[in-house]
């Protein structure tokens, strides 16, 4: 049988969504734990998602849905805690949800209600939290860990970091954790921004600068080969692309930009239509407007300032008649709305990314508890781990996930069945299709998101409360 930690006491490095969790979970299971956070208040970053309605979980998962050097890794942690159960927890908490097509918020449609709750809970727990502490260093001494800080030395039985990646450092997520995992012997892949916006080349398309249109936005490398692509509402912006099918595929980007490889972004402004359909749409438009310029002739379809760039990068001129296009012509333009390419030179940096891909790699850590392979009672989660998943409440249920993990872990031990009494105990996981009943009825997920991990598209929910551009800047949506 596994060893009994119940009245163990520990430190827990990161007061954000993982560390939070991990903390109410050990305390209410009999440990006595500290909670250390470098900022003046703990749990900031939660007040950023889902554009400050903090959407905390989706009942929908799809293996696809995360992404990690180690393939599957996450599945554990989150088969023991699924989304279902993540509901539960907040509403013993006393945080109403509402179900919006799987995705789920609380129902207050604020962020704040999800953070505060937290704090109660924590509160409840006898968790105590230590703000504006910063860690100057720790290690393991003999059966026990020591972590020196500003505000003096703390020790416990176990020490779990939850110190978060290196994305919008803003809301305290700086990157120490990894040197502090680096410090205990782990290896860090190297961390990259994930969910962000990319930057590209070129004047033209930024002419649309403003223009949300649907499109097809997909990676590619010099040779045509396609590392990603995603479909949504697409944002153009002054200096390339942004909105959440950019922010689906913008970790390929990163990862071969990293590499030194020529990326292009290709998007296909009418994902709904094939070649033929496109071209006879044209040739029709030609007949209905062809009196009129063509520019004209293309606002029907598109928006002004997104049809005089299409205009522009098939070469026509925009005072053209209509009616005097070519075939030519309408089959350079049909080529350009289809596959519309520009040059990625780089993503924007880790301040303006929701979260990171890389980070402590998870071969070193036991998928079931987020426990160290090389130091014992050390545990790793949420962000700092190499694990990223999509947008839609992914990464808030894998803060959630592998917290808890951590927190039963630390408290009760882990033993077969150690999860009949918990929360998550009969809540299990399918990963073939929509989780328990929705208040909007059961939706039909379109294939969109292409994962070369998976070789294959996958499906995902649908969108609509997509990220507002403002000053080059994209609210977030976790």
């Amino acid at each position: 049988m596994a060893e009994n930690f119940r009245g163990r006491k520990g430190i827990i490095i990161g007061g954000g969504a993982s560390g939070l969790m991990a903390a109410i979970t050990a305390a209410e299971q009999g440990a006595a734990v500290t909670v250390i956070e470098h900022t003046a208040r703990p749990g900031k970053k939660i007040l950023s998602t889902g554009n400050g309605k903090c959407n905390l979980t989706n009942l929908y998962m799809d293996p696809s849905f995360y992404r990690s050097d180690e393939k599957g890794f996450w599945g554990t942690a989150i088969r023991n805690f699924p989304p279902k159960a993540a509901v539960a927890f907040f509403r013993n908490l006393g945080v109403l949800t509402m179900d919006r097509g799987g995705y789920v918020y609380p129902m207050s449609g604020q962020a704040q209600t999800v953070l505060d709750a937290l704090l109660r809970g924590a509160k409840r727990a006898g968790v105590k939290i230590v703000t504006g502490c910063e860690v100057e260093k720790a290690g393991r001494k003999k059966e026990h860990f020591e972590v020196t800080t500003n505000l003096g030395t703390f020790t416990g039985d176990f020490l779990i970091l939850a110190c978060g990646s290196k994305a919008a450092k803003a809301t305290g997520s700086d990157g120490s954790g990894y040197e502090l995992a680096k410090q205990f012997g782990h290896r860090i892949i190297k961390p990259l921004p994930a969910l962000v916006q990319l930057r590209c080349e070129g004047d033209l398309l930024p002419k649309a600068s403003g223009v949300r249109v649907d499109a097809l936005v997909s990676i590619q490398t010099a040779d045509g080969k396609t590392a990603a692509k995603d479909r949504g509402e697409l944002q153009i912006t002054d200096y390339g692309i942004s909105g959440i099918p950019v922010f689906q595929v913008s970790r390929y980007a990163a990862k071969l930009l990293d590499q030194k490889k020529k990326v292009l972004a290709s998007l296909n402004f009418l994902p709904d239509l094939d070649e033929t359909k496109v071209r006879y749409l044209l040739r029709e438009q030609r007949e209905v407007l062809s009196g009129e310029t063509a520019e004209d002739f293309l606002s029907g379809i598109f928006n002004k300032k997104l049809a005089s760039v299409l205009l522009k990068a098939a070469k026509i001129q925009t005072d053209k008649k209509a009616g005097l296009l070519t075939s030519e012509e309408l089959e350079r333009l049909g080529a350009t709305i289809r596959e519309f390419k520009i040059p990625v030179k780089e993503t924007n940096p880790f301040e303006q990314a929701q979260i990171c891909t890389g980070g402590v790699d998870t071969a070193e850590i036991e998928a079931e508890t987020m426990q160290s392979k090389r130091v014992p009672g050390l545990y790793i989660v949420g962000e700092l781990l190499d694990v990223d998943g999509i947008c839609g409440g992914y990464n808030l249920q894998w803060a959630w996930s592998s917290g808890y993990a951590a927190g039963c872990h630390v408290a009760a031990g882990i033993v077969p069945g150690y999860l009949k009494n918990s929360r998550a105990a009969g809540k299990t996981m399918t990963f073939s299709g929509a989780e328990g009943n929705r208040t909007q009825g059961k939706q039909e997920r379109k294939k969109h998101t292409y994962d070369p991990d998976q070789s294959a598209h996958t499906s995902r929910g649908p969108r609509g409360r997509g990220h507002k551009e403002k000053g080059g800047k994209a609210s977030k949506s976790r």
